[in-house]
């Protein structure tokens, strides 16, 4: 990084963190994906991660030969259909057939949920968290374990925090990084098409999701092309005349919704508490019970029997609880097996994608999450052990639950990129 650039980036610090200690509040996605921190190559490949590119690439398939034509494939987070379904003043199953009917309008051929890839991604964070458990006596990197689905908390992890963290994330790639295995390998041999031909649009609540998409990791070099080609928001989708566009547009055909437990997120914490209580000491969960410490962005769940403390895990959203983690780390003082971390206070739901109030400066709209979250929680909840699909995945596509292709395509690594530059000493809350 040029000394221009890195003056840069401490001026923007500066800046930000003086907003935050005038009370202002400061998102850890927002000081992460600012032009201050990010490379002039970081800068170029988000630029190609907006819907001017998708326009560009369908304007190219009208001009070009059919033997280049790019096949679009759209992936739709869950936690963006309840924003949909405020903006639209419909019910879920109504906002996910006018999407799905505006992106086959404007040139998109298959259009797919990503909660089966959230499926994938908990069963194998499960799987790791046994593992883990089972070996904590002689590995001090096992626990806790730190989920790894939000991309704002594993950029940070690398880059500020290093090796304190980064071995203790859970190696299981995000919902939507599987998803872009499943339909860059997969389903590109179910069509008989090379991965290259496809094109791959996912609408997320996140900005982040864009700076995931873009990791090295999940490009091939080969073909020269990435898991997923194009992170488009929520709230990008929602703008301009594009609103009344897809209020016009019919029914996008039949659409089968359900979400994980979780309150509006994919609900890892929950899921892996209940396998975890099941698979090491025979107790059958049904409720999950959380105590809330500091906040309600910042609370635990523990199973005890006969007074004894069996696990204890804790979900932790947010800039401010997630620096209170890292300074309990640092001292030792983690008692949790497991913790849930996200950097949007509130969750996924209240991503800046689609959560910010009109007037922006990194302000939720809290009447808007309020409704999504209603409107999330409205949802049937389908646990992914009894998903009849991913079993016959993890046959067909995978060869298994513990094979070589499982471990290459739906898990990755997380490394200290933070090159001894150390978190500012006022960023310390």
């Amino acid at each position: 990084m040029s000394e221009v650039n890195i003056a840069k980036r401490k001026e923007k610090c500066e800046n930000c963190t003086k907003q935050g200690n005038e009370g202002s509040q400061l998102l850890l996605s927002a000081c992460l994906s600012c032009d201050g921190c990010l490379s002039d190559e970081d800068t170029l490949k988000i630029s190609q991660q907006g819907l001017e590119e998708v326009e560009r690439v369908l304007a190219l398939n009208k001009k070009c030969d059919a033997s280049k034509h790019k096949v679009l494939v759209a992936s739709v987070c869950p936690q963006s259909l309840p924003f949909f379904a405020v903006k639209f003043g419909v019910d879920i199953a109504e906002a996910a057939h006018k999407l799905c009917g505006f992106l086959k309008h404007i040139g998109v051929q298959y259009v797919f949920d990503t909660t089966l890839a959230a499926g994938f991604s908990i069963l194998e964070s499960q799987k790791e968290f046994i593992q883990r458990y089972r070996r904590r006596h002689h590995d001090s990197h096992a626990l806790p374990m730190f989920t790894s689905s939000c991309p704002g908390w594993i950029r940070y992890s690398e880059r500020v925090l290093g090796s304190l963290v980064t071995p203790h994330i859970c190696t299981a790639r995000s919902p939507q990084q599987i998803m872009g295995c499943l339909v860059k390998d997969y389903f590109s041999k179910q069509q008989k098409l090379s991965p290259e031909k496809l094109y791959h649009v996912v609408v997320a609540p996140c900005f982040d999701k864009k700076l995931e998409a873009v990791r090295e990791e999940f490009y091939n070099s080969m073909l020269e092309t990435r898991d997923v080609d194009c992170v488009l928001t929520s709230g990008k989708i929602i703008k301009k005349t594009i609103f009344a566009t897809i209020l016009e547009l019919g029914d996008g055909g039949d659409v089968a919704l359900v979400r994980h437990d979780g309150r509006g997120s994919e609900g890892f914490l929950e899921h892996v508490f209940k396998h975890a209580a099941k698979e090491l000491f025979g107790v059958d969960v049904q409720e999950i019970t959380y105590k809330t410490l500091r906040n309600r962005d910042f609370q635990e769940v523990t199973l005890e029997r006969d007074g004894e403390t069996l696990l204890q895990f804790a979900a932790v959203y947010g800039f401010r609880n997630i620096q209170t983690l890292v300074h309990r780390m640092r001292k030792g003082r983690v008692p949790y097996q497991l913790v849930e971390v996200l950097s949007c206070p509130g969750g996924c739901l209240s991503g800046r994608g689609q959560a910010e109030s009109e007037g922006g400066a990194g302000r939720l709209d809290k009447a808007l999450v309020n409704q999504m979250e209603e409107i999330y929680s409205s949802l049937p909840v389908r646990l992914p052990e009894f998903n009849p699909t991913l079993h016959t995945l993890y046959q067909d596509w995978l060869e298994g639950q513990d094979s070589s292709q499982t471990r290459k395509l739906l898990h990755t690594e997380y490394r200290d990129k933070s090159h001894g530059h150390a978190q500012p000493p006022h960023m310390q809350w």
